[in-house]
């Protein structure tokens, strides 16, 4: 079948099925519009409501996913938002009392129809021991209310065995923790944060990070959400070599770029605002840092391209030029290749990454799309592209494919960007 009319059957089906971004339905949860949230920011537990101001400000900066309470639902759907809701009583505890159950059956009851609700936040970094507790908090909630998610965030790979509750060399230890978490608890989406950037370099598993969540996500047929660095955690500690630092507009765009080249439907960044944190994306009294307006454009991209690739099958992620941790390299045969190829680069611990990355998608086992991402978030990069058919490139600003003429596709990359090639239809 013509890959179009198989793509455009499947974008009718996600319409049909999300209807309005955060409206209740008898269908299972769908991701919808791809996501695009933050953490620690208005509405976040601990600190200030989301108010209208707030709203506005999210909205215009391309989130679409906004912490908030029961409350300040009318404030997320008055402003077009997508509402993540937090309450006392979506923990376990809450199911082992007759009284909290009920008082959780309340609040589910009142919330589940609201257009302006997308999903319930019940915990974050949980270890493999809190698994069979959060399983049946799950299924209670996907039974009274199978329409939104229940959100829950996971550790990184340089967490400890002791935080993950698994015993065992890193990867391992991670791989059974991701099994462990998708047999028992059985999410509708996998999530997870990765910070890389340091005083005196990038840490090492990114990318094997990704790589992994990926992999899991394919194997459990579930999306997933890459949740980035945008602050500075340890205030003051610009001397100290091993402490995270606030990232460059450049350096966010790189982590926009590879988190859908490995093919996420929802990104989030660490932190909006929150006390004790440099950097992040607002101000403490409202004002927009540097990075929101950045991220003003590489939300809207991000949102665009996933949109895209959403009814597509991730093929492959592939590497040129440097191979860090968990990388595959570009193979010989492939349905894209560089001309000239990228030459190999010597990867070093600690260094910034170089090179160009190429997520493969498709409908079937065939691929038709690419997204090309310039891994060097501190130079531009020409490449070409080549392909076996008349190619098209994506404009991810207007919406709009282009033809490039044939099938090679020149491609200008700016610093940590990329940019979504097809196969013409």
């Amino acid at each position: 079948m013509n890959y179009r009319v198989v793509v455009a059957f499947a974008l009718f089906s996600i319409g049909a099925c999300y209807g309005h971004a955060g409206a209740a339905s008898a269908a299972s949860w769908r991701v919808g519009v791809p996501i695009v949230t933050y953490w620690a920011g208005p509405g976040y537990p601990g600190g200030a409501e989301l108010d209208d101001a707030s709203a506005v400000q999210l909205a215009e900066g391309g989130w679409n996913l906004v912490w908030c309470r029961e409350k300040a639902l009318d404030v997320v759907q008055r402003h077009g938002l997508r509402g993540l809701i937090t309450h006392p009583l979506l923990t376990p505890a809450a199911l082992d009392d007759s009284k909290q159950r009920e008082a959780l059956d309340a609040f589910v009851a009142r919330v589940r129809s609201h257009s302006g609700l997308y999903a319930y936040h019940l915990t974050d970094e949980p270890s493999a021991d809190k698994f069979p507790a959060l399983g049946k908090l799950v299924a209670y909630l996907r039974e009274r209310d199978p329409a939104h998610l229940a959100y829950i965030n996971l550790l990184p790979t340089y967490a400890n065995n002791k935080q993950l509750g698994i015993e065992g060399k890193k990867v391992e230890a991670y791989n059974e923790h991701l099994r462990q978490y998708v047999e028992v608890v059985r999410p509708s989406l996998l999530s997870y944060d990765h910070y890389q950037f340091t005083n005196t370099g990038d840490a090492s598993d990114y990318f094997l990070n990704l790589a992994l969540i990926r992999a899991k996500a394919q194997a459990s047929d579930l999306p997933f959400l890459n949740i980035v660095q945008a602050s500075c955690w340890v205030p003051g500690s610009a001397a100290s070599p091993y402490a995270p630092r606030v990232p460059t507009g450049d350096e966010m765009r790189y982590l926009v770029y590879t988190t859908l080249a490995y093919g996420a439907q929802g990104i989030s960044y660490y932190v909006y605002c929150y006390p004790k944190h440099e950097g992040g994306i607002a101000h403490a009294d409202g004002t927009p840092t540097p990075l929101y307006h950045a991220l003003r454009l590489f939300n809207r991209e991000f949102v665009a391209i996933a949109k895209e690739l959403q009814p597509l099958k991730s093929l492959g992620v592939f590497h040129a030029g440097m191979l860090p941790p968990g990388t595959v390299p570009l193979p010989n045969e492939s349905a894209f290749t560089l001309d000239p190829p990228v030459p190999e680069m010597e990867y070093q611990a600690g260094k910034r990454v170089q090179g160009v990355l190429l997520g493969r998608f498709g409908v079937s086992d065939a691929t038709t799309h690419v997204l090309v991402v310039n891994l060097d978030y501190k130079a531009e990069r020409f490449v070409v592209l080549k392909g076996s058919a008349a190619l098209e490139a994506f404009d991810a600003t207007r919406g709009q494919w282009m033809p490039v003429g044939g099938a090679q596709a020149e491609l200008h990359l700016g610093k940590g960007e990329g940019k979504l090639v097809r196969v013409q239809p």
